[in-house]
């Protein structure tokens, strides 16, 4: 049976805070304890937070980066998918995604969500974080409401949600 897969989404190493990097860890920790799999951006920041959560947890975890070369994956990424497509990689993170948590995060976070929602995929944003994740959470993208992003306090109930969501 195949297992879950969740993508930790939000901002990248230049703009994370300690807020989201503590938020990020914490996520990626609860995805390995639940048994499911790690999917993100594969950089720096929250992306890399999670992975290091992940695996400090015996979880999975897969980076899909923007770049040709595996070798810009952050180290704790187990498995490097080298698009080589730049941003167009958000697409790909979200569709490969059975659902998203969003931690902090600037606009590559929105088109990652924009995605999401067009395929009606659970949301989470983690309230406290910052960013896309404290603007967007608790609301729908627009007015065909095709799937609401849930807003949460903490990482635990982000996973929590996601597995709910699923059924």
């Amino acid at each position: 049976m195949r297992r879950v897969q969740i993508a930790v989404i939000g901002y990248n190493k230049d703009r994370c805070t300690d807020a989201a990097r503590k938020a990020a860890y914490e996520a990626g920790a609860e995805i390995a304890r639940a048994g499911a799999v790690l999917v993100c951006g594969g950089l720096g920041g929250v992306m890399e937070e999670a992975c290091r959560g992940a695996k400090d947890n015996d979880g999975l975890t897969i980076g899909i980066i923007p770049q040709d070369d595996p070798s810009h994956a952050n180290r704790h990424c187990d498995v490097v998918i080298s698009t080589g497509i730049g941003y167009a990689r958000d697409f790909i993170v979200a569709g490969s995604a059975d659902g998203l948590i969003a931690i902090g995060g600037g606009v590559g976070t929105l088109t990652e969500l924009s995605v999401a929602y067009m395929m009606k995929k659970p949301m989470v944003a983690i309230k406290g974080t910052g960013g896309t994740a404290d603007h967007y959470g608790g609301v729908y993208l627009d007015e065909r409401k095709r799937a609401k992003i849930i807003a949460v306090k903490d990482a635990k109930t982000a996973v929590k949600t996601i597995f709910k969501e699923l059924g």
